[in-house]
């Protein structure tokens, strides 16, 4: 068996400390067999009897031997045999995948054993292919009996794996829906209030959160909605006050879209796709995450909490429209020359508006979507860690989906459930993670991470003592061109690490990492490593909660997926921008997932790099400094920022070299440096606001008077335009906050002056 002393030989010089238990069969071994490859990989599992052989003409000579000899000899033998049983007898059993073994005698293994054993329990994309067309057979939007069945699959497949805990986490929100009654329309009208055509919007599509009400107005076409597009409208002279606005899907989402339209003065806004087939695009359009009707506050059904609504919640109606509805609309338009900025359109334009072709015509958008209560169901399943088990490592993924949801939700939903099934028998099997991990499926993402966010709201004051980390598997599979990685700065070696590790979906013998190089070069970085995107959960969970985040995907880097939102988000739809591989494309965002988590549920330090952020805060701080002779006008400067800056990054540093100064077996003294890493996110929530009228807190990714970037839209002003006392206000609470943050990192009240 060359293979099986492979795998564990070496182990005891190992640096990462991966333990196993082998368990044993009293009645007859089990021999571990690995298959190999030519190239040295694993590919399949089979169990062998084994079974001792005494031949007759050994027996006849035991007979002659005293009887003393004899027992001495018969223990030798069965304490060899019993301690070589006990390394081979290591796989489960076929019946029963999930059975826990009997010995408990743990023997050491290095990261690459323990990577083949994640890679030898993990199935092919077969299961993969069948839960993501289970989970995008039909729409399931939150409050559908069809979403309620697949809670209840998830759950179900959660026990079958036999997990440590399974549970359901229930909300009570109240969610917008379209009107039975009274359908969204959108009219064009005389002066005379007649109704000269009807533009067709489907009744089913509608932008949650919109407010309600009737508006008549003229049309103006704002590209993609931004500030900078509305900034080049009023340069053309195109006045957007009590009109209606037109954009065009994506760059940013549907919330930014009606906020900057909104302060532009905008009386509604309507958005639509720019695709070749005509298609219509859903999308919340909440200015925040979690349930506006209790920002801050958790949704559970016994909370009697004031009323109060987001700020994020807009004044104006929105609605979403189809792709030839939008062509009939521009092509009225008259006045102004689109900029050529804005080029890129599937169509011509004819005008930026307000004025329609004839003078007299307006448009009128009517919006009547109604208010009803949901309960949302978050499903868990975990496994507990041995030696920190307080701490957690979350991974989720969205379930809900106002269409099929292929690419939105259901692939995530699959992954999801293939992690917890490996793992799960890993674990069951042997392998023993150091801190927990927490397996949750999402409800009402659709509506703004509303699932997600009301369970952070709901444990806010003990989640940033225990979340270690959080893994967002949304949207994971967008195409099979480039991987990407949205996350807080800390992942960053460690998907560097791991993607070195997990073959490229296109060739099976090119890692990730070297396509990626070879494509971008030096410069590869910038390109992979993206900020959070705001409406997701897992900028939740770091804006909002204090936990680093990350999510990951492979994307198309010609085209976007143009059926993402949209009742054509179906599995053939996906699978056919991926060439027919889609489970192939799954299966290798499932072993990114899933080796990443190895690392953060095992390592003995939590694998996140904190220094990351000197950078982090250096490039902010030389940004701010261009700026130094508007803050000397004004009396102030960025003295005591550069000095808190400096602390932070003397702070990072003594942590670093404390931790490989010390005495890593000693579990006390992990854990206490566990607890200083995992909280950097949360050293940077600022304290000096409110979660309730700033949920997101976080200094550097956050939204607020508080975060960096509003600091630096204030000196970025000319001189006469800054508010001196505002001005050092945004400069006190970013400062402050940074300072907080070295303090934290720093350890004990009474290491900080020696540190600084």
């Amino acid at each position: 068996m060359d293979t099986v002393r492979d795998l564990f030989r070496g182990a005891a010089t190992s640096t990462n400390s991966y333990s196993i238990y082998h368990g044993v069969d009293d009645q007859d071994g089990a021999e571990l067999h690995v298959e190999e490859n030519h190239d040295g990989s694993h590919d399949t599992i089979s169990k062998k009897s084994w079974q001792p052989q005494v031949s007759q003409q050994c027996k006849k000579i035991l007979i002659g031997v005293s009887v003393t000899a004899l027992v001495a000899f018969l223990i030798g033998i069965l304490v060899a045999y019993g301690s070589c049983s006990k390394c081979k007898n290591n796989e489960p059993s076929e019946d029963s995948p999930y059975e826990r073994p009997q010995s408990e005698e743990p023997s050491i293994l290095h990261w690459s054993d323990l990577r083949d054993l994640f890679y030898a329990y993990l199935k092919d994309g077969e299961d993969m292919e069948r839960n993501i067309r289970r989970a995008s057979r039909s729409p399931h939007p939150t409050g559908s009996d069809e979403n309620k069945d697949l809670a209840q699959f998830v759950l179900q497949n959660f026990k079958t794996y036999g997990l440590d805990h399974t549970w359901i986490d229930n909300h009570f929100v109240e969610l917008q829906y379209p009107d039975s009654r009274s359908q969204n329309t959108l009219k064009i009208m005389d002066a005379d209030n007649k109704t000269v055509e009807d533009i067709f919007i489907d009744r089913n599509l509608y932008s949650p959160y919109s407010a309600t009400g009737s508006v008549v107005a003229g049309l103006v076409y704002a590209n993609f909605g931004s500030k900078d597009d509305f900034k080049m409208l009023e340069g053309f002279g195109v006045n957007v006050s009590r009109q209606l606005v037109i954009v065009r899907a994506g760059n940013i989402n549907f919330a930014e879209k009606v906020y900057n339209a909104e302060s532009a003065g905008a009386a509604g806004v309507l958005i639509f796709p720019d695709t070749k087939e005509d298609t219509a695009i859903y999308g919340h359009v909440h200015l925040g995450s979690g349930d506006p009707n209790t920002p801050g506050f958790p949704s559970f059904n016994h909370t009697q909490f004031p009323s109060y609504k987001s700020a994020g919640l807009p004044k104006i109606p929105a609605q979403p429209i189809s792709t030839s509805s939008a062509r009939k609309l521009l092509s009225k338009l008259t006045g102004g020359n689109p900029p050529s900025l804005w080029n890129g359109l599937s169509f011509s334009l004819s005008g930026l508006g307000p004025e329609l072709q004839s003078p007299s015509h307006r448009l009128q958008l009517e919006v009547h979507n109604v208010a009803r209560s949901v309960e949302l169901f978050n499903v868990f399943g975990s496994v507990t860690g041995r030696s920190e088990p307080e701490h957690y490592i979350v991974v989720g993924a969205q379930r809900d989906s106002w269409g099929p949801g292929a690419a939105k939700s259901a692939v995530g939903t699959a992954i999801l459930l293939e992690l917890a099934r490996t793992i799960s028998v890993m674990v069951k099997n042997g392998f023993q993670p150091h801190r927990s991990l927490l397996f949750v499926s999402w409800d009402a993402g659709d509506f703004g991470s509303v699932g997600a966010t009301e369970w952070l709201e709901g444990y806010l004051s003990m989640l940033h003592l225990k979340a270690a980390a959080y893994m967002s598997l949304d949207t994971a599979v967008l195409g099979d061109e480039m991987f990407v990685a949205k996350s807080s700065p800390v992942f960053k070696k460690l998907i560097e690490f791991v993607i070195k590790k997990v073959d490229n979906p296109r060739r099976s013998q090119q890692t990730i990492y070297d396509f990626i190089v070879s494509q971008y070069k030096s410069d590869w970085q910038s390109e992979v490593f993206l900020p959070l995107a705001m409406d997701t959960d897992a900028f939740a969970f770091t804006a909002f909660g204090g936990v680093p985040a990350l999510e990951f995907s492979f994307v198309e880097e010609s085209q976007k997926y143009q059926y993402l939102d949209t009742m054509k988000d179906t599995y053939d739809s996906l699978n056919a921008v991926v060439n027919g591989r889609l489970p192939a494309i799954a299966l290798s965002v499932a072993q990114v997932a899933g080796l990443s988590l190895i690392k953060l549920i095992h390592d003995n330090i939590l694998p996140l790099d904190y220094t990351e952020y000197n950078s982090v805060l250096l490039k902010h701080v030389l940004e701010l400094s261009r700026h130094q002779q508007t803050l000397k006008s004004l009396g102030l400067d960025f003295d005591w920022l550069s000095s808190a800056r400096g602390d932070y990054t003397r702070a990072t540093k003594s942590l670093k070299s404390a931790v490989s100064q010390s005495d890593l077996n000693n579990e006390k003294m992990v854990q206490t440096f566990n607890v200083r890493i995992m909280r950097v996110e949360f050293y940077f929530l600022s304290q000096y606001v409110s979660a309730i009228t700033s949920p997101y807190r976080h200094i550097l990714v956050g939204r607020g008077e508080h975060t960096v970037q509003a600091l630096l839209d204030c000196v970025r002003q000319t001189p006469d335009k800054i508010d001196p006392e505002d001005l050092r206000k945004k400069l006190a609470l970013f400062t402050w906050t940074v300072k907080g943050a070295a303090n934290a990192l720093s350890g004990e009240v009474w290491e900080l002056q020696k540190s600084f």
